[in-house]
């Protein structure tokens, strides 16, 4: 799907100003980031056997077809897991303390879950939301965020705050 790297690249050291960690995507998960950019939330569905599967990849573990389409999701989810991470942090992310990052099991894909952010409303910053507000089985919907021009990540809002 994607390899989300910053401190060094194929190339040596990286000298890149510090920032968001920003997906790098591979060719099996490029379609998931264009719909993103577009608004639109997709997971990679067997053709075949209609069986989604994420992280995207060449052939269903399921049936072993290479057959594949991207299936919408309505956006909706729960939070599954969660973590508040603690310093010390990224320089990008220190003064975002307390964030969080979830794990989103999706409503219409049970078995599929998605890493992000879970924010008091669309745009706002990773430590928008108050911690205390977080609770394993939440319902969530999807918000997608513009992080640097042409990387747009999905991201949650709760549902009854």
């Amino acid at each position: 799907m994607s390899s989300i790297m910053r401190g060094t690249t194929d190339n040596g050291p990286d000298t890149r100003p510090p920032g968001p960690l920003l997906p790098e995507p591979d060719e099996d998960g490029a379609p998931f980031w264009e719909f993103a950019a577009r608004g639109e939330l997709r997971v990679q569905t067997c053709a075949d056997c209609h069986e989604p599967r994420f992280p995207p990849r060449p052939c269903c573990p399921h049936c072993q077809s290479f057959a594949t389409a991207w299936r919408r999701m309505t956006g909706r989810g729960r939070i599954w897991s969660y973590v508040l991470p603690h310093p010390p942090l990224l320089p990008f992310y220190a003064d975002r303390a307390p964030y969080n990052v979830a794990v989103v099991e999706l409503a219409d894909a049970p078995r599929i879950r998605l890493v992000g952010n879970v924010v008091a409303a669309p745009g706002a910053r990773l430590d928008s939301l108050d911690p205390a507000l977080l609770r394993i089985g939440a319902s969530v919907r999807v918000t997608f965020d513009e992080l640097a021009e042409g990387v747009t990540v999905p991201r949650w809002l709760l549902e009854r705050p």
